[in-house]
């Protein structure tokens, strides 16, 4: 029986084409956590993390539209609320699972805090894409307010904000008490609210930390055997959208540093997955995997998805 940290792409909460609507989003969140129900039947226990790139990206055009209205909410905060909501619709929609699968495990969301270096270069130079997709003449609205917007992978334009590296969870262990006692741990939303530490406290920073680096820290901080990325690709491909694309079933630490150096593995796709299988794998984890929420099961035994081990 594995401890798995399961990382959740947009794609298992918003669909391509959709507008983001609460029912769709509780609709697709279910259908995703049928497959990790899938996990908790074949006897394996889970820790999900997720993103929330449209749902926090929702969350400031509301702070922005209600500036002079209300008082201002910072980012540090819209992420902890995105990490509440969001938290809510999975492990309701995983409890609702699990019923259907007869399966009684027992379901925690936890607020999750991330600690960040202060010094962390990003801060200087923000490249996170946050919330949905615009026009190019939308995005101009959002530079003309003194936001830095950038075109993100041929799918539009967005947001950035500054992404720092994570340096420590410090729920992890409420995590790991909550993951002994048989519980599944929802954690690390969003890539978990950003802090620092000044003169022995936690403070709120603004950025938005990747959510595969932290499911990676997380993974290594509570001693899981694997971390899966679950994303909207069968596997990992070189030359990816080219005639020349390469699937891949495995990938050393090795061969993963080196595609990342050549460029394969894009910072706004699968770039940071790739980055964080391969610490993950240094760190003394057994294998990290990518692959689609459906093929989860098949994946984990080696029949889908790609495999990165030392």
């Amino acid at each position: 029986m594995s401890l798995i940290v399961a990382a959740l792409g947009g794609n298992a909460i918003i669909r391509p084409g959709q507008k983001g609507t609460i029912q769709e989003q509780f609709d697709n969140t279910f259908e995703s956590m049928g497959h990790i129900a899938s996990l908790v039947r074949a006897g394996h226990r889970v820790v999900l993390t997720h993103g929330n790139g449209p749902q926090v990206g929702f969350i400031m055009i509301q702070v922005e539209a209600a500036r002079g209205k209300v008082p201002y909410v910072p980012l540090n905060v819209d992420v902890a609320q995105s990490q509440g909501s969001m938290g809510y619709m999975i492990a309701q929609s995983l409890v609702n699972q699990l019923k259907d699968h007869h399966l009684d495990t027992r379901v925690a969301p936890v607020v999750t805090q991330v600690l960040v270096d202060p010094d962390d270069p990003a801060f200087e130079h923000p490249t996170k894409p946050v919330g949905p997709f615009y026009s190019r003449e939308e995005a101009g609205e959002f530079e003309r307010c003194g936001h830095i917007v950038v075109e993100d992978s041929g799918r539009g334009w967005r947001r950035v904000v500054a992404s720092p590296r994570p340096v420590d969870i410090v729920e992890a262990g409420v995590i790991r008490e909550l993951v002994a006692d048989g519980v599944i741990v929802v954690a690390c939303g969003g890539g978990g609210i950003p802090v620092v530490e000044e003169a022995g406290e936690l403070k709120g920073v603004d950025a938005v930390i990747d959510k595969d680096l932290t499911s990676s820290l997380l993974a290594a901080e509570i001693g899981a055997d694997v971390v899966m990325f679950l994303t909207t690709v069968d596997k990992v491909s070189l030359n990816y959208n080219t005639p020349g694309q390469v699937e891949l079933d495995r990938l050393s630490v090795e061969e993963a540093r080196r595609y990342l150096t050549e460029g394969q593995f894009p910072p706004g796709s699968m770039g940071p997955k790739i980055q964080a299988a391969v610490e993950f794998v240094e760190q003394g984890g057994k294998r990290a995997v990518v692959c689609r929420p459906e093929r989860v099961v098949e994946a984990l035994e080696g029949r889908g998805g790609t495999v990165v081990v030392e």
